[in-house]
């Protein structure tokens, strides 16, 4: 069973892992974005992190809805309000439940992959955050690894595509050959899911 702690580890490790890779983040947004994507992120999970610190809530519900909510207050452009509507309506879903299991994530996060999709407007294949974030929230119901390994691959998988949604699309066939920022940084947050579990179960 996932407890709130189990949550607050992991916004902790996402905000860690967030802070290391933001130079690289930044660089992929730099050939197709606005060159802001690591900075913007490194900004929201350093907030996050802070305020769960100051208020540490007591459902994995309330700890995904508090920082989705600091990072849509924090984070300037679209990845605040899209990461922010992915913790926020995950965290929903979970409910007011005190623990939650593997399969209840899964589900919610199933739910908060389709707000940010409704809220995008983007769908797999447009070379946005979905490319990581559909194959992992499905890959969940397997594993924490699986969900890891299909969010990696995702986000490797947007570098032939074509960007369909966001700044990367007004670049047309330019956006070729690069990987999406966004797919790149929810590959990260999923990673941080994997390894906040299997630091639970070792």
């Amino acid at each position: 069973m996932l407890d709130a702690r189990f949550f607050h580890r992991w916004m902790t490790a996402a905000a860690a892992a967030v802070d290391r890779e933001a130079g690289r983040l930044t660089e992929l947004d730099a050939a197709i974005g606005d060159a802001d994507h690591g900075s913007n992120l490194q900004r929201g999970f350093t907030a996050v992190a802070a305020v769960l610190e100051q208020d540490a809530p007591d459902t994995p519900g309330a700890v995904l809805t508090l920082a989705g909510r600091r990072l849509i207050s924090t984070v300037g452009g679209a990845s605040g309000p899209l990461y922010g509507t992915l913790l926020r309506r995950t965290g929903k879903a979970l409910g007011d439940a005190a623990e939650v299991t593997p399969a209840q994530l899964a589900e919610a996060l199933d739910a908060g992959v389709a707000a940010v999709a409704q809220l995008g407007g983007a769908k797999a294949g447009d070379k946005t955050m979905l490319d990581a974030l559909l194959p992992a929230a499905e890959a969940l119901r397997e594993s924490f690894a699986a969900a890891r390994a299909a969010a990696l691959q995702g986000a490797l998988d947007t570098v032939p595509l074509l960007a369909c949604k966001g700044r990367a699309s007004y670049l047309g066939e330019r956006s070729i050959g690069h990987q999406d920022p966004g797919a790149t940084s929810s590959a990260l947050l999923v990673a941080t899911l994997a390894e906040t579990a299997a630091g639970e179960a070792s």
